[in-house]
C-alpha cells in the first residue's frame, strides 16, 4: 500500500493511504475529540466535534472521515479550532437534560469530559428544550431521549454490528430522535437485550435498568440466605471501575467487596459453567451418535442470542441444546441441592447474579426457570458489573485496599478453568471439547489448548477428529455474524455439528452490562481482547482445567444428578425455548 506524506501540527507523519486525518494525528501524539465516531462503528460526522484546519483550506473538516493526502498539513488546536468545537459543544448542551449529579453516567460522560476541558458554558445557548418520555418498558434497559446527542452509534451497534434494526433516527432537525419502528417502546419490539447499544454511548442517554435496590433489600430481609454468584468475565472487567488498567484480574478483591457487602455466601458462577459442559457435552455426544438427531446442536449460554433466535429464526429452535445457561443452572442448584443439603427452605434462599450482561436480567423471568417449584425463580436477580461497582462504592468500601487472595467459599464454590473461559468468544466451545474428547475417546488429552478458536475474529471454524470421525466446529460472535451461520443452516448448506454463539463482539468480555470505556479508547484498545487475556492467562496456569475433573462437579453428580442428562439433571438443569411475535 502506498504512504503518505503529511505534517500534524508540523510534526512530519508518515501513513498508509486511506488513513484518517483523526488517526494520522494520533500518530503525531494528538488527539482529536470524538463524540460520534468510533471504530469500526460509527462514521457519521454528526457531531462536528474533531473538526480540524487544513492549511489552504478556509473550511474546517472533520478529522473522523477526510482521509489524508500527500503534503497535507494538518492544524488540531488553533483558536479558529478550538472555538468551533467549543460552540458545537455549548450547542449540543443547550438541548441536553443536565442532570448530572443523578445520572449514572456522571464522571464517565464523553459530553461531560469534553465540556470541562473546553470551558462550556452550559447555559450560553439557553432556549427551548426537547421533552420526551423516558422509556423503561423493559426489565433490562432505560432509554432516556432528554440525554441523547444523536450521535447514533447505538444505531449502529444495533444494526450494523448486531443486525437487530429495533432503532433508528426519525423525524427531521429539532425534532430528530433515535426511535423504534412505529414509535413502539422496546417493550414492543423485537430488541434481544444485548445491551451493545449502552457500551456505545457517549452520555447516560442508554442505561440498565438498575436492580441494585432489590438487591440491598434483600441483603437486608432476615428471613433470607442471600447467594451470590459471579460471571466468569466480570473478574476481569471490575477493576476498571476503580481506576485499575483494562487487563486487570481482580478475583480476589471482587470477592472480599462482595463478602464485605453482606452476602452470605459467595460462589463462583464457573462451577455451574462446569455442569453446562458436562450436560451440554453429553447432549452433543447423544445428538452425534443419533442419526436421526438435529444437528448442528448450538449452544445455549448467551441470554441475548436465545432471543435473537427466538425473534428471528423460530424454525431452527430444535438445534438449540436444552441447557440453561450457567446463571440459571447456577441458581438452580443452589435452590434444590445446596437447600437440601443446607437444610434451607428454597422460599427463604435468594440467589444474587453479578453478570457481564443486561440480558440475564430478562433471561431469569424466563418460563420454566424454576427448578425447586413454582414460584420459586432459579435467580431472583441479577446485576451488572456496573452495578456492583456502584454498590461497592454506596457501601463506602475502599475496593483497592481488599484482599486480592480473597477466595470464594466452599463446598461448591469453585470452578474449573474451563468453566472460566466461557468468558470468552470460543470459550464454551474450547471447554466442551476437552471434556467431549476424552469421554468419546476415553483417552487424557495431551495438550486441551484448542487455539483455533480463540480471538476476537467474528466466525471461526476448525474440523477434530474424534473416534475416528471428523467433527465440524465453528464459533460466532456478535448476532450479525451469528446470522450469517444461521442463514446456512436454515438454507440446510452448513456442513457443521457443533455452533457457539455469543450475542457479543468478543463474547462476555464485552458484554452489555460492563464498563463502559470511551471512544477514544476503544478506537486504539481492542478491549475485549485484553480482557479475554486475563482469563486465558488465569487458564494456563491453572492446574484444574478440564470440567469433569472438577471435585465440585463430581460431588454434585454422585449426590443429586447421578450422571448427565439423567432425569432429575433434566429436571433442574435443562429448559425449553419458545417462538416470539417480532412486532
Amino acid at each position: 500500500m502506498k504512504n503518505v506524506n503529511l505534517k500534524v501540527n508540523g510534526i512530519d507523519v508518515t501513513v498508509p493511504e486511506g488513513t484518517r486525518i483523526l488517526d494520522a494525528a494520533l500518530k503525531a501524539g494528538y488527539k482529536i475529540p470524538t463524540l460520534c465516531y468510533m471504530k469500526d462503528l460509527c462514521n457519521e460526522s454528526s457531531c462536528r466535534v474533531c473538526v480540524v484546519e487544513l492549511k489552504g483550506n478556509r473550511k474546517l473538516m472533520t478529522a473522523c472521515s477526510t482521509l489524508v493526502s500527500e503534503g497535507m498539513e494538518v492544524l488540531t488546536n488553533t483558536p479558529k479550532v478550538r472555538a468551533a468545537r467549543k460552540m458545537t459543544l455549548e450547542l449540543l448542551l443547550s438541548n441536553h437534560h443536565k442532570d448530572c449529579l443523578s445520572c449514572v453516567r456522571s464522571g464517565n460522560c464523553e459530553l461531560q469530559t469534553l465540556s470541562k476541558e473546553y470551558g462550556c458554558d452550559d447555559k450560553r445557548y439557553d432556549g427551548e428544550m426537547n421533552n420526551y418520555d423516558v422509556d423503561d418498558a423493559t426489565e433490562y434497559l432505560v432509554r432516556d431521549n432528554n440525554k441523547c446527542i444523536l450521535c447514533r452509534r447505538c444505531v449502529a451497534a444495533c444494526n450494523k454490528v448486531q443486525s437487530v434494526g429495533v432503532i433508528d433516527a426519525g423525524n427531521r432537525g429539532f425534532a430528530t430522535r433515535i426511535a423504534s419502528p412505529f414509535d413502539k417502546n422496546l417493550g414492543e419490539v423485537p430488541c434481544v437485550a444485548c445491551g451493545q447499544c449502552i457500551n456505545v454511548c457517549p452520555t447516560g442517554a442508554l442505561r440498565e435498568k438498575d436492580s441494585v435496590a432489590a438487591v440491598d433489600k434483600l441483603l437486608h430481609d432476615p428471613e433470607k440466605t442471600v447467594i451470590v454468584g459471579t460471571a466468569p468475565s466480570v473478574r476481569a472487567a471490575l477493576g476498571e471501575e476503580f481506576g485499575y488498567p483494562i487487563g486487570t484480574d481482580t478475583e480476589g478483591r471482587m470477592v472480599a467487596a462482595l463478602k464485605a457487602i453482606g452476602f452470605d455466601k459467595v460462589f463462583d458462577v464457573d462451577m455451574a459453567a462446569d455442569m453446562t459442559i458436562m450436560e451440554e457435552g453429553a447432549e452433543f455426544i447423544a445428538r452425534l451418535n443419533d442419526k436421526n438427531a438435529v444437528l448442528p446442536m448450538i449452544t445455549s449460554c448467551s441470554a441475548g442470542w436465545i432471543r435473537f433466535i427466538e425473534f428471528n429464526y423460530p424454525e431452527l429452535l430444535p438445534h438449540l441444546s436444552t441447557c440453561k445457561s450457567p446463571q440459571q443452572m447456577f441458581g438452580a442448584i443452589m435452590k434444590t441441592y445446596y437447600a437440601k443439603k443446607m437444610g434451607l427452605d428454597p422460599k427463604n434462599v435468594a440467589v444474587v447474579t453479578v453478570m457481564p450482561c443486561i440480558a440475564k436480567k430478562s433471561e431469569l423471568l424466563r418460563d420454566d426457570q424454576s427448578a425447586a417449584g413454582a414460584g420459586i425463580p432459579d435467580v431472583d436477580e441479577s446485576i451488572t458489573t456496573r452495578e456492583l461497582a456502584r454498590m461497592i462504592r454506596n457501601y463506602g468500601i475502599d475496593f483497592k485496599a481488599l484482599d486480592p487472595k480473597a477466595e470464594f467459599d466452599n463446598p461448591i464454590g469453585k470452578g474449573s478453568s474451563a468453566g472460566l473461559i466461557f468468558g470468552a468468544t470460543g470459550g464454551v466451545m474450547e471447554a466442551a471439547l476437552r471434556t467431549v474428547a476424552e469421554t468419546v475417546t476415553g483417552e487424557t488429552l495431551e495438550n486441551i489448548d484448542f487455539k483455533a478458536v480463540r480471538g476476537t475474529k467474528g466466525i471461526k471454524e476448525a474440523s477434530i477428529t474424534l473416534a475416528g470421525k471428523t467433527i465440524n466446529i465453528c464459533v460466532a460472535s456478535g448476532l450479525s455474524n451469528a446470522r450469517k451461520i444461521m442463514d446456512e443452516v436454515k438454507a440446510g448448506k452448513s456442513k457443521y455439528h457443533f455452533i457457539e454463539i455469543m450475542a457479543c463482539p468478543g463474547g462476555c468480555v464485552n458484554g452489555g452490562g460492563q464498563p463502559i470505556v470511551s471512544s477514544s479508547t476503544r478506537n486504539v484498545v481492542d478491549v475485549a481482547k485484553v480482557r479475554a487475556g486475563v482469563l486465558y492467562k488465569k487458564d494456563k496456569k491453572d492446574t484444574l482445567r478440564k470440567s469433569h475433573e472438577n471435585p465440585a462437579v463430581k460431588t454434585l453428580y454422585k449426590e443429586y444428578f447421578e450422571k448427565p442428562n439423567s432425569h432429575v439433571a433434566h429436571e433442574v438443569l435443562h429448559t425449553s425455548y419458545v417462538k416470539r411475535d417480532r412486532y
